[in-house]
């Protein structure tokens, strides 16, 4: 492939010196040419972890790649917006952001002299020039031997869920394949590749990137993206990407980003398929990854494993915590053990991301708390091998009730009222902030989706915390991920999983003497949240109306709450946070009934 330029330009010279016959001749020889060469470009795939804003230490680590892969390769890929980290947010607002984006581009144009022959192609925001707009777009940078040799803009801007891209950038104005060594790139971003039919029940896009590519010639496909994981979406984008492929018959590279960034964690999952839809490499999930693989290779039919959803979840909220520590300075954690299941699960998701010897538990028994319950706890630490300690809340809860005893009218309460009940979460709140402020652990929150959604939970007390690393998991959900952890030998104990859960805020006190039984409110949370049914079309599944109406309502009411919520780990469709953007202060429970 050096050489091929040279060969280019001496057919050139040759038809322009010849007769038609010996010209013609000289096109055949070119297209044979052609035709040999064709797919046999060497592209590597470079699924790596940005930090959003250090736009300097991702510009190392683009040399990193070229320094350790730019040897043997004819193009690299990177991720979309790598340069910048993604997502970026409203960093894309501030002109110093954008002006020093801008120079490391630069930068890396000159570091490209240093690898002649090798392509790169990396995801950055670049100026309209225009006055009107956004100003910006979301770019694909082809950089060869000290030069820019074309520039692919974003043409489908998502602003469903998570998505917000039409508040920084301008769709592209068009698309078209960019020449290079032979092959006809056909580059999309994201977004571009999932304008099918299939995916949506009606489609938001009138424009099909992938279809336009493939219609001007494209010989090649390659999309650059930042495709944030949740439950069974590899499946998704595996299918999406093979159906390109086998649809125009042309090979598809696809380069996705890896890291955890705030609420989202990438998958990565990146992969080359043939023109026949078949897998020729696939990364692996959760990990940074570099591969060179040739572009014309045949596929291997049934490569491409589909991964157990609940470990791909365990995974992901290991990865999720793990870099959100990383990225935000801490290297411990603290995690309250009520002997409960959501508390345990917490705990050894925290140990996996963070070793054992940087993960502190703290019991903190209340009047209300079993003896079993603090041996759970202890012998879940011991078999992590963590720090445990025992710090009991009974004396500083009996200072605070008698403190206020007379303002609050506790004697004339008949039970522990649930202004008491979280009293207690607000103690060990305060409890677990101390550690975090001494020591520098970040508190991680255990609380569950189910609690979440319907307001199960204390303001500063259960949910207080830096990271919130179970709050998009459901509570059945929370079991499942107890038994894979269990999977090989039995790390939280049987007796946690198999108890009836209960806060311990009040005598006897049991979740179901106030909650509907977990698996009938999981499922009408994901019919309201994920799949956005009214309370009557879920009443039509089969729920009792009186269940479905007091989940609804406990979802709306609770909004405040969640508005002050520590950011949680997104692994379902739907996670509470930027995905879900409810009023706090509004009426809408009579109509959303219907």
């Amino acid at each position: 492939m050096r050489n091929y330029w040279k060969i280019i330009d001496f057919n050139v010279k040759y038809i322009n010196n010849r007769t038609r016959e010996r010209a013609a001749g000289s096109v055949l020889f070119v297209g044979l040419f052609l035709f040999l060469c064709r797919g046999k470009m060497k592209i590597t795939i470079a699924q790596l972890n940005p930090v959003v804003g250090d736009i300097e230490g991702n510009l190392r680590k683009v040399a990193d790649t070229l320094f350790g892969s730019g040897e043997g390769a004819d193009l690299i890929v990177f991720p979309e917006l790598f340069l910048t980290g993604h997502p970026p947010g409203d960093l894309l607002e501030k002109a110093a952001f954008i002006e020093k984006a801008q120079a490391a581009v630069d930068k890396l144009v000159g570091i490209s002299r240093e690898y002649p022959g090798v392509g790169i192609l990396v995801g950055v925001p670049v100026p309209t020039g225009r006055d009107t707009g956004k100003g910006l777009y979301n770019s694909a940078a082809l950089i060869f031997e000290g030069s820019i040799l074309g520039l692919q803009n974003k043409s489908l801007l998502p602003t469903y869920d998570v998505f917000d891209e039409t508040r920084y950038f301008d769709p592209a104005p068009g698309v078209e394949v960019i020449p290079f060594k032979g092959e006809k790139l056909g580059i999309s971003i994201c977004e571009d590749m999932w304008n099918v039919p299939q995916l949506w029940p009606g489609r938001p896009y009138t424009f099909d990137p992938v279809e336009k590519l493939a219609k001007e010639g494209a010989t090649l496909l390659v999309n650059l993206s930042a495709s944030p994981f949740y439950a069974g979406k590899e499946e998704v984008r595996y299918n999406l990407i093979r159906a390109h492929a086998k649809k125009y018959g042309i090979p598809f590279i696809f380069v996705n980003q890896v890291g955890g960034n705030d609420e989202l964690i990438f998958d990565g999952r990146s992969m080359c398929v043939d023109g026949k839809g078949e897998p020729v490499f696939i990364c692996p999930a959760f990990k940074e990854h570099v591969e060179t693989v040739d572009a014309g290779a045949r596929g291997t039919p049934g490569l491409y494993v589909p991964r157990d959803r609940i470990a791909s979840v365990h995974d992901a909220l290991v990865f999720g915590i793990r870099d959100y520590m990383d990225k935000c300075g801490f290297s411990k954690a603290v995690v309250g053990l009520s002997g409960g299941i959501d508390s345990a699960v917490t705990c050894c998701l925290a140990k996996e991301a963070a070793g054992s010897e940087n993960v502190l538990g703290v019991s903190m028994p209340s009047p209300y708390s079993s003896e079993e319950s603090v041996e759970y706890a202890r012998t879940l630490a011991e078999n992590l091998g963590v720090q445990f300690k025992v710090v009991s809340i009974s004396e500083i809860y009996d200072s605070y009730t008698r403190t206020l005893e007379k303002d609050l009218l506790i004697k004339e309460d008949k039970e522990v009222g649930v202004y008491l009940q979280n009293i207690q979460a607000r103690i060990r709140g305060n409890i677990l902030m101390a550690f975090s402020n001494r020591f520098g652990h970040l508190v991680i929150a255990a609380g569950n989706k189910s609690e979440l959604a319907v307001g199960y939970c204390t303001l500063y007390g259960d949910m207080a915390g830096g990271l919130a690393a179970i709050s998009d998991v459901p509570k059945t959900m929370v079991y499942q991920l107890a038994e894979h952890i269990n999977r090989e030998s039995e790390i939280i104990p049987r007796g946690i999983i198999e108890r009836p859960p209960t806060a311990e805020l009040k005598p006897g006190q049991l979740d179901q003497d106030t909650l509907p039984p977990y698996d009938i409110l999981d499922t009408i949370l994901y019919h309201y949240l994920e799949e956005g049914r009214s309370a009557e079309k879920i009443v039509e599944k089969g729920f009792a109306p009186g269940t479905v109406e007091w989940v609804i309502s406990h979802v709306n009411k609770n909004e405040y709450k969640r508005r002050q919520a520590a950011p949680g780990l997104k692994v379902t469709t739907k996670a509470f946070g930027t995905g879900r953007r409810m009023p706090v202060a509004a009426r809408y429970d009579v109509w959303l009934r219907r």
